[in-house]
């Protein structure tokens, strides 16, 4: 599984999560490779960052970690999620240094936030992967915009979009059942292709279509 460094001597074991429907829990190992402590703080927001109570919560959400070891983060399902498609979360750990002894003069601590996907994936959906649905997708272009629907239950998680072979900026995903609109570098047809990730967050082949 990837890592991703959260702070200089701190890393989280993955570049995403996936929660499993069916289980009560998913877990998440973070890792101080330095000498010094840190202290960490985790939580979830709504994907739009918006004030919408989330269906999850992090034990421990605050924590002290030593240098040269690591603690496991427990998420848990609180509340009710949609059970016929994928939801998808924002799951963030900040790592804050510890300022042993006195501060210096002219010292800054620096508090440094790292996010991943946290994806809820029902036990209906568990037969697939959206690596799989990638091939599904519906591309419909409109002048220098492209339509993609996904008829899926699945988020598509765009590695990369390109037309022609001109790659197509600010790509994301796209959500369960739902229709996203993204904007082309030239106001022309041709061939697109793209790559998605996969739930290890590495990307896989590459499809190709004529818009």
């Amino acid at each position: 599984m990837n890592t991703v460094s959260a702070h200089a001597g701190v890393s989280i074991g993955g570049t995403r999560l996936l929660f499993s429907g069916g289980k009560k829990e998913a877990s998440l190992t973070v890792s101080n490779q330095e000498s010094s402590p840190y202290l960490i703080q985790s939580w979830v927001d709504p994907l739009d960052n918006s004030a919408t109570k989330v269906p999850f919560v992090i034990t421990p959400p605050l924590f002290r970690l030593d240098g040269q070891q690591q603690n496991i983060l427990r998420i848990v399902k609180t509340g009710t999620v949609p059970e016929n498609q994928e939801s998808m979360y924002w799951l963030s750990v900040k790592s804050i240094p510890s300022a042993a002894g006195k501060p210096q003069a002219n010292t800054l601590q620096i508090a440094v936030r790292t996010r991943i996907k946290l994806i809820y994936r029902p036990e209906a959906l568990s037969d697939s992967t959206p690596e799989q649905q990638a091939e599904h997708l519906i591309w419909t272009r409109s002048g220098d915009k492209l339509s993609v629907k996904n008829p899926s239950g699945y988020y598509i998680n765009f590695n990369e979009i390109a037309l022609n072979g001109s790659k197509i900026k600010k790509v994301t995903w796209a959500a369960p059942n739902s229709t996203t609109l993204l904007t082309l570098p030239v106001n022309k047809g041709g061939q697109l292709t793209w790559t998605v990730l996969n739930d290890f967050g590495s990307a896989g082949k590459t499809h190709k279509t004529q818009i």
